[in-house]
């Protein structure tokens, strides 16, 4: 259960910060980011920005998992990302001085910071550290995509299957992954039916169990073997 009187949270006790591209901030630029931060409860399903709209700033989650989707011509999304606490989301946008070419909408109940525009911006011409981390940030990015890009074009969906499962297990760490299938297949891009067929699979051959829509990694080296990690 999250605590939404999370308004009130301040940088200088947050957890996530320590995680995010403002984990190096000095107690001044701490302050600082306290002072330009509104913060807010957001119900499990619910958007946070649209592809289509102008970005007004950037969001840092401090509790919760948030999917960073597009839509294809039928409707279709196809989940390109999944953040968790600690990243900030959105700030992509505002350096292309176009609107989104992705949504974001919340998995879970999540606690999220929000930061305007100009003050992020002031913050980056300010801040070195968070100008670097955020190069490096969008230089891992790049790398990600090309391998997700390649996954899809290239691997079955039983070893795009595992490979996302292994991506997922670093997510969600020692909690079970509790993803939709309908969520899990638009990450793996396939139709739900064919990834509940696997799924099926992957239990009865030891390498993952099953609680209703919750769960475990119980093979992982066999899982690596099939992604062809």
């Amino acid at each position: 259960m999250l605590d939404k009187s999370h308004k009130h949270l301040s940088c200088s006790n947050c957890e996530s910060r320590k995680l995010s591209l403002f984990g190096d901030f000095c107690e001044k630029d701490i302050h600082e980011l306290d002072d330009d931060k509104s913060c807010a409860y957001y119900k499990k399903n619910q958007p946070i920005f649209i592809e289509g709209s102008n970005p007004r700033g950037v969001y840092c989650l401090n509790q919760g998992k948030v999917k960073v989707f597009t839509r294809g011509d039928e409707g279709k999304e196809q989940i390109i990302h999944i953040a968790k606490a600690g990243e900030i989301i959105g700030f992509r946008a505002m350096f292309s001085g176009e609107p989104y070419k992705v949504s974001a909408s919340t998995l879970e109940e999540c606690n999220i910071c929000f930061i305007g525009k100009e003050d992020f911006l002031t913050m980056i011409d300010s801040n070195p550290s968070l100008r670097n981390g955020i190069m490096r940030e969008l230089s891992k990015e790049l790398g990600d995509r090309a391998i997700f890009i390649t996954n899809l074009a290239q691997k079955t969906v039983r070893e795009r299957l595992a490979f996302a499962l292994l991506i997922l297990g670093e997510i969600y760490g020692n909690e079970p992954i509790n993803l939709t299938r309908e969520d899990m297949a638009n990450f793996i891009g396939t139709a739900t039916e064919t990834l509940i067929r696997l799924l099926k699979e992957f239990k009865e051959e030891g390498l993952i169990a099953i609680h209703t829509r919750k769960l475990d990694i119980i093979d992982k080296e066999s899982l690596i073997l099939i992604a062809g990690k």
